[in-house]
């Protein structure tokens, strides 16, 4: 099986990046799967249902999120109703949504896609490894599904990598979101699952991080908030991983990334 990941969307240059490069992306390398974490997506700040139902219509299999996941009120609503948005499987018992669901591949094929966030200098929230462990052992790999894919929402690299190994020869694909920047540290665990610190961002990387410089500077320059963070909204980039999967086990057997549009150098798969 062939899965795509895409990091962060920030703003509305995320959005326009994603539907500009996706479409193709997914049609080129005959992508069987294609997740996004779009906590960013609505102006820097959460998802709407609007940008969500764009997202699918752009080729997004399922959308993730994040600690921004409520930053936009009707997401606590809308997300009963939509099946593709993951919110961290790790919130209380009671959080509207859900953290992890069941998904057809194009061929009919099961991906499990789960979505967890991080502790380290982040709202402490449950164990996002016991949440983990209850969606592998109710769902195994080769079992109950043919590949699963973690996005892991963190700030810190360590709690990224040892979600890596907590999972390995139990998942796809781990692949670290939340910091917006590309790490070239794509590699195979030794027992089979593909990892990734952080997929990095679709968004304008002219930016602090997606927003537009001015704002930032000013808060670590004069120590000073005089307005609200705005993405920037240049020519965005697209960056994420291509992972292919061995059929019979569902585990990884080649990790790529992508990096496609904007000023970041470029980055795409071999056909």
């Amino acid at each position: 099986m062939r899965l795509m990941f895409l990091g962060d969307i920030v703003g509305r240059a995320g959005r326009a990046a994603f539907a500009r490069h996706v479409p193709g992306l997914r049609e080129r390398y005959k992508a069987d799967f294609v997740v996004v974490n779009g906590e960013n997506a609505a102006g820097g700040f959460g998802i709407t249902e609007a940008i969500f139902e764009d997202l699918l219509d752009s080729g997004a299999d399922a959308v993730t999120l994040g600690n921004h996941a409520w930053d936009q009120r009707e997401a606590l609503v809308f997300i009963e109703r939509a099946p593709q948005l993951l919110r961290p499987v790790n919130y209380p018992k009671g959080t509207p949504g859900r953290g992890a669901g069941l998904y057809p591949a194009s061929d009919g094929r099961r991906v499990l896609v789960m979505n967890a966030m991080g502790r380290v200098a982040m709202d402490p929230l449950d164990d996002p490894f016991a949440a983990v462990e209850h969606e592998l052992q109710a769902c195994p790999l080769g079992e109950g599904c043919d590949a699963i894919i973690i996005d892991i929402h963190a700030e810190a690299t360590s709690e990224k990598a040892a979600m890596g190994y907590f999972a390995d020869g139990r998942a796809s694909l781990v692949v670290g979101t939340h910091t917006h920047v590309p790490t070239a540290d794509h590699r195979i665990l030794p027992d089979g699952t593909a990892y990734i610190s952080d997929a990095g961002m679709c968004g304008d990387y002219n930016s602090v991080i997606g927003m537009d410089p001015v704002e930032p500077l000013n808060r670590f320059v004069r120590k000073i908030p005089s307005s609200r963070f705005s993405p920037a909204n240049g020519t965005g980039t697209v960056s994420g991983v291509l992972v292919d999967t061995d059929d019979a086990t569902g585990l990884a057997t080649s990790i790529e990334p992508i990096r496609i549009g904007g000023c970041l150098s470029q980055a795409l798969p071999p056909e």
